[in-house]
Order: structure tokens, then sequence, then C-alpha cells
């Protein structure tokens, strides 16, 4: 079992490259801009689209961004889980924005 690099809200450097791996419907409704999204389930077949640089992953609470780390990090990519997710990125008042039109929000 590969130990999940993690980092809490407050140790997240400024200019990491973001991937989010929550589904659409949680995307449209509230995500870190310029962060990449590639649903969890369409990892494996989107590595080629991934940065190589320090990536940080987000989800909405941890887990699954835990397993999409585990995964890239047995595929040999730099990257760390943020602990607590998008609802701690969005509880410590870090910028995110909407593609519905109303205030962005983690659903």
């Amino acid at each position: 079992m590969t130990a999940i690099p993690t980092v809490s809200i407050d140790g997240v450097p400024e200019g990491l490259a973001v991937l989010d791996v929550r589904e659409p419907v949680e995307w449209a409704h509230g995500h870190i801009e310029g962060a990449l999204h590639v649903p969890l389930m369409e990892l494996p077949q989107r590595l080629a689209d991934l940065p190589r640089e320090q990536t940080l992953v987000v989800c909405k609470v941890g887990g699954r961004s835990a397993q999409a780390v585990g995964y890239l990090v047995e595929q040999g990519y730099d990257v760390v889980n943020l602990d607590g997710g998008m609802l701690e990125w969005e509880a410590a008042g870090r910028p995110m924005v909407s593609d519905t039109g109303q205030p962005p929000q983690v659903v």
C-alpha cells in the first residue's frame, strides 16, 4: 500500500497545478479556477492530459482524491492530496468559480 502524500489547506503553496477528480455536476457548481477536471473514473484513460509538475489533487472531502493520488503516485506522478478537499478550500475562503451562473459552492 502506497502512502498518500497529503497537505492541509494552510500548507498549499502558490502556483501548484490542480487536478479536480469530482463528477461533472460537482465541478459545475464550484471549482478552483484553472484546475484540470478529470473525473476519478476517467483517470486511467486520461493520464496523458495530466501535468507532470507537482499537482494538488482535490475532490469534495478527500476520499476520491486520495484514491487518485495513490494511483498517480504508482504511475510516477508528483501529486499531493488536499486534506479535507474542496470543503476545506471553500471554508478557508479560497477563490472558486462556477459554471452555473450562480455563486460558486461545493455540492
